[in-house]
């Protein structure tokens, strides 16, 4: 049996048909029985079937194998607890042919948010379990011994007994049996079509629902507890439409009678369940009075993202978790499609800004890895449902549709889904499909993307009325790597009217620009050299930085301040250059310069990134130049405030969501920067929602500014203000409004209301995962955090260390870190308190706080700093 352990994949002796299960679920005991009957097939001679299996007690007198009418019982049976693997060993060998394995076993409802697991809520005043399962990426092991592996698809045929009569059940496929007898009910559910085993659900609690159909007679309902019927009306009608979009877009119709959606209050993000999907309350439901125009956006993107799975990664499924990314990564792109068509005032493709920006910070690390990486153990798995596999995989995917055009790509995925339906595909075969119908060498230019880690920094310079390109590249770091990419480059020359295309495929291509732009299109758009502006990458379409040579760049900043960029490219410029001075290619002051020529920014999706970075920003100053930092923030304060005036307090009749969201951003950046008029503004109306919670004075776009305006006067001797937000959270059944509060209360400048802040997040009040949402503390509070993480590590990497989101203590309390004395420090720390799951998540946090102090020490290198935040602090705008 010893050789069956250590390796990353199961044997392929025996393969999975069906999946006959029957489970018996204890909501009082928090406990589980059952059995699986699995029908299989013997393709080659062997002694041994060996699957997955982990958290289970198997019952051995329950094992044997039934072939031709022969039944075999095992005589060794073996589980491997680190490699999760149960293995049956028989005295002869097993006849090639069809067989039935038959397994009993018993399991914990856990309260770990994977497996089989238990999540509460409240009915009627009393505290009540129901039973969720969450199976991706590898826990379906956790209720029934399986073949969990994406390749192993087979059909499932559910049953559960002894269910309360009252509650409801749900799996996969519709019910054909509904069987009460006194108190209890049998369910039973219809064969499923084949499936992974990550795909299989069932859910079971008390739940009220909405319904609908889409045009083909798709039964479509919204799930959610009992009083929050109306909340799930929005994500209802977002997903009838979307199934209907994704219907005549992939040219292939849903292939389930029904869709059911269940908000669950313990859930770790959303899930796409084969007709079952899953989601935590905050991205199902909106409430019309109380939820933020930001968590409707929110829902109607993670709807339209589980429900492309229902072709992208259900439908058609990865072949192992190396490929994770073509489920992920596809489902994010395709989610803006379909919420731009249902939404074109969102303008859903500047938002997904965002997820272009996301993937290029995290694959700028050093310890970044390949869109396709090496998974040599389910462990490992967790730890690549990151921002590349999510959103690098979404940015690569659009860079490649625009390349090829929207009508053939669209064209030739329809084919990819036709032809790999109900079965297993690989990066290759979507390239081919891809290849086939556009002709272009697809393959060769996105290998580069997909095999190799990283992007490229292209370098533009004029000289000599040439045009230079050069791209190497790029490390937040400042080092530089020798990965080389086809990258396709784009650019506008003095007008939008004046744009080229071409593929970069060389580390250096140099261009004559009367040649390259056409004659009299350069002498139109050229000054002597150099035209009046150059910008590459429009639109921000491809998945590279640029760096300009100055002269460019002035040019650049001119045409903000003069408002001839598009929002796209304002954004793509101020994100570039961020990430040039963070690695120390581009000074502070320039940057801060830069930062400057938006004054008059409107654009939501602009500013949206314009904030973090001032956040950013004047964290960094804060350790390398405290002296400058009152200036700085005086800096910030004038930046935002034209912006701030042009919104003001009070939602305009028929403004647009986008201002609605823009004017709690702003806000909430006016705050953190100390503006005492919007503090005052701001207790005002906090104190007349204390008295008053429908008052009109705090309509749910602002509450967050609010609340975290009313932090920052909070300390040790004034805790008013946070006693009655903790007051509001407790009184609350809204989860949007708790974790709007979350997210508020760690802003407080006085570290010890911080430390009180954490110990809270680990208290009985806040749902596991809530706990992470409260984690970004103020610059003030940063060595507080990292003690107090220390000092909890045994708890929290017990409570959440086994799933994914353990990250997000990372992400939140040791990446701000900026000296290398606390590189030192989180480095001999966890040599000492060692987590496999996070191995790769660890090393990448500890490069960013090498990052960070590098920068300290750049920015206090800088001699005419101080004179040019001096000058931006008191220019008058």
């Amino acid at each position: 049996m010893e050789q069956f352990k250590g390796h990353p994949r199961l044997p392929k002796f025996a393969v999975p048909k069906r999946y006959d299960i029957t489970l018996k679920p204890d909501l009082t005991a928090c406990s589980f029985g059952g059995s699986v009957a699995v029908h299989l097939d013997i393709v080659s001679d062997t002694r041994f079937i060996v699957l997955n299996a982990a958290d289970l007690s198997v019952d051995a007198a329950s094992l044997s194998f039934a072939s031709s009418k022969v039944l075999f019982k095992p005589w060794k049976v073996e589980t491997f607890e680190e490699d999760e693997i149960l293995v049956l060993e028989f005295g002869e060998t097993l006849p090639i042919g069809s067989g039935v394995l038959g397994i009993g076993f018993e399991g914990i409802l856990n309260d770990k948010m994977k497996g089989f697991y238990r999540s509460t809520y409240e009915h009627n005043g009393k505290k009540k379990n129901m039973a969720v399962t969450q199976f991706a990426p590898v826990d379906a092991r956790r209720c029934f011994p399986c073949w969990d592996e994406p390749a192993w698809k087979a059909t499932f045929k559910i049953r559960l007994d002894d269910v309360p009569s009252e509650l409801v059940a749900l799996s996969n496929m519709p019910i054909v049996e509904d069987k009460v007898d006194g108190h209890l009910k049998t369910v039973s559910f219809q064969e499923s079509p084949i499936m992974s085993t990550y795909l299989a659900a069932v859910v079971v609690g008390l739940f009220d629902y909405v319904e609908d159909h889409t045009s083909d007679g798709v039964k479509v309902r919204v799930y959610c507890q009992v009083g929050k019927a109306n909340q799930g009306k929005f994500a209802l009608d977002v997903a009838v439409k979307t199934l209907e979009f994704y219907r005549d877009y992939f040219a292939v119709p849903y292939s389930l009678p029904k869709l059911d959606m269940v908000a669950i209050p313990d859930f770790p993000g959303a899930m796409e369940n084969y007709g079952l999907v899953t989601y935590q309350e905050t991205a199902l439901l909106f409430d019309e009075q109380h939820s933020a125009a930001a968590n409707k956006q929110w829902v109607a993107t993670a709807v339209a993202h589980e429900l492309a799975h229902q072709w992208f990664g259900n439908l058609v499924t990865m072949e192992w978790w190396t490929l994770l990314w073509l489920n992920e990564g596809f489902a994010t792109w395709v989610s803006y499609l379909a919420t731009d068509s249902l939404f074109p005032e969102w303008k859903m493709w500047t938002k997904f800004l965002d997820e272009i920006t996301g993937g290029l910070k995290l694959d700028g690390l050093e310890g970044s890895h390949p869109i396709e990486v090496e998974i040599n153990h389910a462990a490992e798995v967790v730890e690549i449902f990151d921002a590349i596999s999510y959103r690098k995989g979404a940015s690569v995917i659009r860079m490649l549709q625009n390349y090829l055009g929207a009508e053939c790509f669209q064209g030739s995925l329809a084919a990819y889904i036709k032809k790999h339906a109900s079965s297993n595909a690989k990066t290759e075969d979507l390239w081919a499909a891809l290849q086939e119908g556009s002709g272009e060498p697809v393959n060769k230019l996105m290998n580069s993307w997909t095999q190799q880690k990283g992007y490229p920094v292209i370098s533009v310079k004029v000289k000599d009325q040439k045009l230079e390109f050069e791209q190497t590249q790029f490390y937040s770091s400042g080092s530089q790597g020798d990965g080389q990419w086809i990258v396709p480059i784009t650019l506008c020359c003095g007008s939008y009217d004046v744009r080229k295309s071409f593929l970069l495929q060389k580390k250096f291509e140099s261009f004559d620009i009367k040649e390259f732009l056409g004659c009299s299109v350069a002498e139109t758009a050229c000054r002597g050299s150099l035209c009046s502006w150059i910008k590459i990458n429009v639109d921000q379409i491809g998945f590279y930085r640029v760096k300009y040579e100055q002269e460019l760049s002035a040019a650049l900043r001119n045409a903000i301040e003069k408002k001839h960029l598009s929002a796209t490219d304002r954004f793509g410029i101020l994100d570039d250059s961020f990430a040039l001075s963070m690695a120390r290619q581009q000074s502070f002051a320039s940057l801060l310069t830069l930062l400057g020529a938006y004054r008059e920014e409107l654009d939501c999706t602009v500013l949206s990134n314009l904030i973090p970075i001032s956040y950013k920003l004047a964290t960094i100053a804060a350790d390398a130049v405290p002296e400058l930092l009152d200036l700085i923030n005086q800096f910030f304060i004038g930046l935002f405030q034209y912006s701030a005036e042009q919104l003001g307090w009070e939602p305009k009749p028929g403004e647009s969501q986008l201002d609605a969201i823009l004017r709690g951003d702003i806000l909430t950046a006016l705050a953190v920067f100390g503006h005492d008029l919007t503090i005052d503004e701001a207790s005002r109306r906090f104190h007349a929602f204390l008295l008053d919670r429908n008052t009109p004075l705090l309509p749910p776009d602002i509450r967050k500014a609010v609340y975290v305006a009313v932090m920052q006067r909070v300390s040790m001797s004034n805790r008013s203000g946070y006693e009655s937000l903790l007051r509001v959270y407790r009184e609350t059944d809204l989860r949007e409004e708790k974790t709007r509060i979350l997210r508020s209360v760690a802003s407080c400048p006085d570290p010890n209301i911080i430390l009180e802040v954490l110990n809270f997040l680990l208290s009985s009040e806040v749902r596991s995962q809530d706990a992470v949402v409260g984690l970004s503390v103020s610059s003030k509070g940063q060595e507080t955090a990292w003690t107090w993480l220390k000092d909890n590590w045994e708890h929290i990497s017990k409570t959440w260390g086994s799933g994914y989101l353990i990250r997000f203590f990372f992400s939140s309390i040791v990446s701000p870190l900026a000296s290398f004395e606390k590189v030192n420090e989180v480095d001999e720390f966890f040599k000492s308190h060692p987590n496999p799951s996070i191995t790769r998540t660890l090393k990448q946090s500890i490069e960013q706080v090498q990052i960070n102090a590098k920068w300290v020490q750049s920015v206090q290198s800088e001699k005419h700093l101080a004179d040019v935040v001096t000058e931006l602090a008191h220019r008058k705008y």
